[in-house]
Order: C-alpha cells, then structure tokens, then sequence
C-alpha cells in the first residue's frame, strides 16, 4: 500500500519535493538507495528481484516512482516488473509505447523531468495526465479518487512548504504516521484497516523504506532514503546530494507515445 506526495513547481524554492512510502513484503530482497551499479547518474535503491526500482532520480534532470494498482485478482505472473519502467525512465528518459504499458500489471507512474510532469495509469483503462503546478497524490487506487491516506500525506506537504521550512525532518514525521483511517472514509476498493495508516507496521507485510525528495529552483537537491526492519525500526538512511541539473531536456509530451489528456 504505497503511498506518496509530490509537489510539483508549487513553492518559489522548489521545483520538486517528493515524500513517500514503499510498502512491501519484508522477504523481497532489495538495495538501499545508491549510484546505480552500471549508471552513476541514476540515484534509486534496487529490487533485487525484479531487477529495477520504485522512485529515483537521475542527474540529468529525471525523476519517478511507481506504484502498484490494487486489484482483486492481484498481480498475474509472467508480466515484465513495474520497476522497469521507472528505470528506463531515469536511464533513458523514455517510456514503451501504451500497447506495452498494457501488457504491465496494473500501476500508477509519476514522471518528470524539467519540461513537465505526468501521471501515468494503464488501469483500468491508459492515462497520461500532464500536471499543473501544484500538490499531487497517488497510492494504490485511482489517482481520480485519492485515500484518505494519501490525501492526509498531501495535506502535510502542503503544511511544510506553506512554512517555508528547509528541514525535512517533519516530511519524514508525517510519513511515520500510524493511525489508521476513520471507519466512516473506508469504501470499497480501498485498504483494510491495518493497511490504511501512511506508515504500516508489520512484520510480513510493511513500510520497508520513506524516501524524500528535494529538488531546489537551481537545480540543487538531496534525496534521502530511511530504511525499516520488521519491527518498524529504522535500519538505514542514506543521504545523496544533487549538486546541479541541467536546464534543458526533451520535452516529456514527446517521449509518451499515444499520449492522452
């Protein structure tokens, strides 16, 4: 039950601020957020299963995150990972055709670059919607009808730029949060109770990692990555500079073939 906030061209100081959750199993192997082994210029931790990654960002100017659709039938086999596309985002700045999205279990795509921004969904049927400046959410349902879990993360994003804050200590307070969401805000399609708070606390099942984002008007920035073991404890953090972005890149709207607004 992923989860995430993006402020995207919504504060004088930023350009983009990211805050998010993975969720996951505990068992899947991964790597903590590092240069990628065969491409330096891509800062992302590693599936080590699937072979990609579910949010990073490249020197060159690129950022994404992915994020599984829930499904009743969940996920089918044989399908290519999701966390290829956010990879070949950073590496390539480039994204299948949608006749290939389509082949993907179903996901929600935040891609950027700094032309523009886009939210992607091939479920239930393709999406790409350009962004405007502003704060934006997605977890594991529709993007159209956001959880209360992800409207609550908005809200504190929202609340950190409005006060001109610099520390991004409370981005990572607010994604620590564990209450669960109210009874009356359950419907149908969203998480059960002990899978609706931002931060999930569990031993099989959990919050695996929160990762903020911070990318300065000059291009400037830090990402940095917080680790949890089963028991919900910090493991690991990692803390990567950004020292400078380029200033121009090719326009997002012609790297999406088949786009739809």
């Amino acid at each position: 039950m992923c989860v995430a906030a993006v402020a995207w061209n919504a504060h004088p100081d930023w350009r983009l601020v990211i805050a998010s959750n993975r969720d996951e199993f505990h068992e899947r192997p991964s790597a903590p957020l590092s240069e990628w082994p065969d491409d330096p210029q891509v800062l992302a931790g590693q599936d080590l299963r699937g072979g990609g990654t579910w949010l990073g960002i490249s020197r060159q100017g690129r950022a994404a995150l992915i994020t599984n659709f829930r499904v009743a039938e969940g996920p089918q086999p044989g399908r290519p990972s999701r966390g290829d596309l956010v990879l070949d985002w950073l590496k390539q700045g480039a994204l299948p055709d949608v006749e290939r999205l389509t082949r993907f279990n179903p996901f929600n795509l935040f891609v950027a670059d700094a032309d523009g921004a886009r939210l992607i969904s091939n479920h239930p049927d393709f999406a790409s919607t350009p962004l405007t400046p502003g704060i934006h959410g997605l977890s594991n349902g529709s993007i159209a009808a956001p959880w209360p879990k992800t409207r609550q993360l908005c809200s504190a994003l929202e609340a950190w730029l409005s006060a001109g804050e610099h520390d991004v200590e409370p981005l990572f307070s607010a994604l620590r949060h564990e209450t669960p969401a109210p009874p009356a805000t359950w419907l149908p399609g969203q998480p059960e109770p002990r899978l609706s708070p931002i931060f999930i606390r569990d031993a099989i099942y959990g919050t695996r990692c929160s990762t903020v984002v911070a990318i300065a008007r000059d291009g400037t920035g830090v990402i940095i990555e917080r680790s949890f073991d089963p028991a919900g404890d910090v493991s690991e953090e990692v803390r990567l500079q950004v020292d400078s972005l380029p200033e121009t890149y090719t326009a997002i709207s012609t790297l999406i073939q088949g786009d739809t607004h």
